[in-house]
């Protein structure tokens, strides 16, 4: 016989490889898929709730190690029983029918009653093809990994989530017809495999004690908080992030679903460094534009082209591309009060017009400026895409902070040296 390989992205998933081998003789063909990656740091359940026909049509990648489940008939698939495959929800069930009616003309004269049976599922499964009425795929393995209240995607305590597929290579994948949309009846969650799963994959085990600074790190932390805009009750997501050739930082998130309304801030994970930090970029080029950025609270601005300068505080603290960090000063120019309405003079208006138009040549890269960050907390980061070498087009400066610089960050009343036998002579 013949075998084609084939190597292909899944949109919205990974690439994998389509193995698909065709004998002339007789006929017989079969395909096979396996995962062009490497196994991932966490496992990975779907779960699907099937209510159309358009829902069995449905993607579904399904490795050697995954396990598939109908809670509502107590049908499972167990992992390893059938080779990994490119199929449909549809081609789930009819594969499951195919494998169940196999051996039927063999129990019809061996057990009567056992084919019987039989016959009975394979038509329950053959009834879920025409959707006459919803029901979930799920897996709800002994192995897997306990829920945690709190967490994200977690739900409490003492339930289980069904899921359509339970992958602890976390290879498998469900199609979202909706991507990149959130689809409404799929639901994913990942989680860390047991030493038992690890084992089923062949992976080394290691025996040394989880440290919980490093779990801080791979993990998002989610606490309730109130939205800004309208007090109602929301969660905040923060994330211990590890910036390359720089340091630590924190991003939290806060999404509301009353309003709508989103925002997201970025804290230094490290303490005051003991110089300032001058970070001067020539943009030459528009692939300047992709560059990393983290603005500290701490930081301002200067573009000295457009005579601009932006002060410390304004936006806040950001982790963003530099094209971000300009779209968000052309937003914040946009919506000056006294440049809108009955407020604004002509003369002032033509200006912030022409500013606007200069600034999105240089967002555009039709413009070569400088741009020049400022932080005397020395927390701000501009990425060097040349690391670990020079970057011909970035200079960073380290500088003794100003007596007002100092004042401004709380630093001159601040002492962390013999203050014990100061406040013990004060007595």
């Amino acid at each position: 016989g013949v075998t084609r390989l084939l190597l292909t992205r899944i949109p919205f998933f990974k690439e994998i490889i389509v193995s698909s081998f065709t004998c002339h003789s007789c006929s017989w063909s079969n395909t096979e898929i396996q995962s062009a990656g490497r196994i991932q740091e966490l496992g990975v359940r779907y779960t699907l709730a099937v209510t159309s026909r358009q829902d069995l049509n449905r993607e579904v990648v399904k490795t050697d190690c995954a396990t598939a489940r109908i809670p509502e008939l107590d049908f499972e698939i167990p992992a390893f029983s059938q080779k990994g495959v490119l199929t449909t929800v549809e081609g789930i069930i009819d594969r499951a029918v195919a494998g169940l009616e196999q051996d039927q003309p063999l129990r019809r004269a061996t057990d009567d009653e056992v084919a019987r049976k039989i016959d009975e599922f394979i038509g329950k499964l053959k009834q879920l093809k025409e959707a006459r009425s919803s029901f979930t795929f799920v897996s709800t393995p002994a192995s897997a990994a306990p829920f945690r209240s709190g967490r994200r995607g977690m739900p409490p305590e003492g339930r289980l989530l069904p899921q359509i597929l339970d992958d602890p290579s976390g290879n498998s994948f469900v199609e979202n017809p909706h991507a990149p949309r959130k689809d409404d009846a799929l639901a994913v969650a990942r989680y860390r495999r047991t030493p038992r799963q690890a084992a089923m994959l062949g992976l080394e085990l290691d025996e040394k004690p989880a440290d919980a600074a490093e779990d801080l790190r791979n993990e998002v932390l989610q606490f309730s908080t109130n939205c800004p805009e309208c007090n109602a009750p929301a969660n905040t997501n923060m994330k211990l992030v590890q910036i390359p050739h720089f340091k630590e930082v924190i991003i939290m998130a806060t999404n509301c679903d009353s309003c709508g309304h989103r925002t997201n801030e970025v804290k230094s994970g490290g303490a005051i460094e003991p110089r300032g930090t001058r970070i001067t970029l020539r943009i030459t080029d528009p692939s300047d534009m992709t560059r990393d950025i983290l603005k500290s609270e701490t930081c301002s601005v200067e573009i000295p082209e457009l005579e601009f300068e932006l002060g410390m505080g304004a936006l806040g603290g950001k982790f963003t591309t530099l094209e971000g960090l300009l779209k968000d000063i052309r937003d914040l120019v946009e919506r000056n009060p006294f440049a809108l309405g009955d407020s604004s003079a002509p003369s002032k208006t033509e200006k912030l017009r022409e500013f606007l138009e200069k600034l999105q040549e240089i967002a555009e890269g039709r413009a070569k400026a400088h741009f020049i960050m400022d932080d005397p907390a020395g927390n701000s980061y501009l990425q060097n895409v040349y690391a670990p070498e020079e970057d011909p087009e970035l200079t960073v400066e380290r500088y003794e902070r100003t007596f007002e610089q100092n004042e401004d960050l709380g630093l001159n009343d601040m002492k962390t040296e013999g203050y014990e036998a100061e406040g013990a002579s004060g007595r």
